[in-house]
């Protein structure tokens, strides 16, 4: 049993529910809080709350928004191409291939991979959406830059076989990524290159 007081055990006990942080980083992280003014830490409850509060899912890309406006700021950018289209699993995926600076096309966010295993079938994700969006808007060109890992590799061909039925170019990531890679923890130079080289699928 550890003597310390409740506030800072419940405080150690909601950073450890974040990915990759165990006990003891939990609990540097909150005696680390403990040393700082009380301003820095309002402000930093702050800005967790307007996470929940202060931004939305954009109904075009399915990316995070801003509250004050309804599309996020590259689906209401002028700078980018709407109909060059990259698929990604997630949001993280986005901020990754963003650093590159090497796209300037809209992205589709699915919400995941498929996985019949964890019970996540093609209803689960933004397929449909997906496939609506190719139908009503006839981009030129949709990238599917999923992970390279089992997962990421079957929803990959899942899609294919549905955008292939359309008048689409369809193409993919070079394999400069490793298997089983992730893309968010892609190098930016690796990621570049796999977007610059990317391949069309036939």
């Amino acid at each position: 049993m550890r003597h310390i007081p409740s506030a800072l055990e419940k405080a150690m006990e909601q950073f450890e529910k974040l990915p990759g942080i165990g006990p003891k980083t939990a609990e540097r992280f909150v005696l680390y809080l403990m040393k700082r003014p009380e301003e820095e830490i309002f402000a930093f409850t702050a800005a967790l709350r307007a996470l929940k509060e202060g931004v939305h899912i954009c109904p075009q890309c399915y990316n995070f928004a801003d509250n004050e406006n309804e599309l996020c700021s590259i689906c209401r950018s002028g700078k980018r191409d709407p109909k060059t289209i990259c698929v990604v699993a997630e949001s993280s995926d986005v901020v990754a291939i963003e650093n590159t600076s090497e796209y300037h096309g809209h992205y589709h966010v699915l919400g995941g991979t498929l996985s019949p295993i964890h019970g996540i079938t093609p209803e689960r994700l933004r397929i449909e959406q997906l496939i609506e969006r190719i139908t009503n808007h006839a981009p030129n060109e949709i990238i599917l830059a999923l992970n390279p890992d089992v997962d990421g590799e079957a929803t990959s061909l899942y899609l294919t076989r549905l955008i292939k039925q359309h008048a689409v170019k369809l193409s993919h990531l070079a394999r400069g990524l490793p298997m089983g890679s992730d893309l968010d923890y892609a190098d930016e130079i690796t990621l570049s290159n796999a977007l610059h080289h990317r391949r069309e699928i036939h």
